[in-house]
């Protein structure tokens, strides 16, 4: 999927919602335990109610790692329920890795060969032949990690060398081994006040934005310091939407939390003339 593709399916659906997919057995409602995939048969429900207002998915990978062989099933069923019934649906594997050539070769491999995911998350710490692996295939996505909300994103992410401040570096230099096609990047909602000062820098690369709703960012502030001429965010809501209730309506009230989301976008996008 290239841009404006992507770009296409957020003015078709008024939308730049992605949808995180941290499914946590301890969280779902008591009913689905009985079935034989507990973990796939939410997402499933949570898919059906929410795939009209979302143009992403993105599941985090510790939750279905943490659970083995089983989590990695249900993973990939995820996976190949929302290609096979939602083609035009971005997939974001919410994996974070981060290591040396053969190694991100592999990690390339399981994900956009033997998963079909469309893009995954990357951390840049160890340089440009780490990321470049994952760059070699057409029409997939590294979204490498720029500027996370964590408290600990204080101990590096800002230490300044000159005038200049180690995410801005990172972006700078990360942005010569892609293109806006293959490489976007991960801004946290908390520090949306940062946002204009990362689109100085990449003004039309595509960022995920974690971080609106439980995590308390404001999508708001998030449009109006990110937005660009193509959208270029994919804001992202997990325990907001897929937790809007633990009882057996939850779907209902999934699907109701992501399209009072969409429809808050798509005010914004018309007051940015995208619509």
């Amino acid at each position: 999927m290239n841009s404006q593709e992507l770009f296409e399916n957020i003015k078709k659906k008024k939308s730049f919602l992605c949808v995180g997919l941290d499914t946590d057995i301890a969280k779902i409602p008591q009913h689905l335990k009985e079935t034989t995939d507990p973990i796939f048969a939410f997402n499933k429900e949570i898919i059906d109610a929410t795939q009209e207002f979302t143009v992403a998915y993105k599941p985090n990978l510790a939750f279905y790692e943490s659970m083995g062989v089983e989590g990695w099933n249900s993973l990939d069923k995820t996976v190949k329920y929302i290609k096979n019934n939602y083609p035009e649906i971005f997939v974001i594997a919410d994996a974070k890795r981060g290591d040396i050539g053969n190694t991100s070769n592999m990690y390339a491999k399981a994900f956009f060969d033997t998963m079909d995911f469309d893009s995954v998350t990357v951390a840049p710490y160890m340089g440009e032949d780490s990321v470049k692996p994952f760059m070699t295939y057409l029409d997939k996505w590294v979204i490498l990690l720029a500027l996370t909300s964590n408290k600990g994103a204080a101990d590096f992410q800002y230490v300044t060398e000159g005038d200049e401040r180690l995410f801005e570096k990172v972006i700078k230099k990360s942005s010569e081994w892609g293109t806006e096609e293959n490489l976007m990047y991960v801004v946290g909602a908390t520090k949306a006040e940062k946002l204009q000062e990362i689109r100085n820098i990449i003004p039309n690369h595509f960022l995920l934005v974690p971080g609106v709703g439980a995590q308390g960012g404001s999508l708001k502030e998030v449009a109006e310091n990110g937005l660009n001429s193509k959208c270029g965010l994919l804001v992202n809501s997990s325990r907001g939407i897929i937790y809007a209730s633990n009882q057996e309506d939850f779907a209902v009230k999934a699907g109701e939390a992501a399209k009072e989301v969409q429809l808050e976008m798509a005010d914004l996008l018309k007051a940015k003339g995208l619509l």
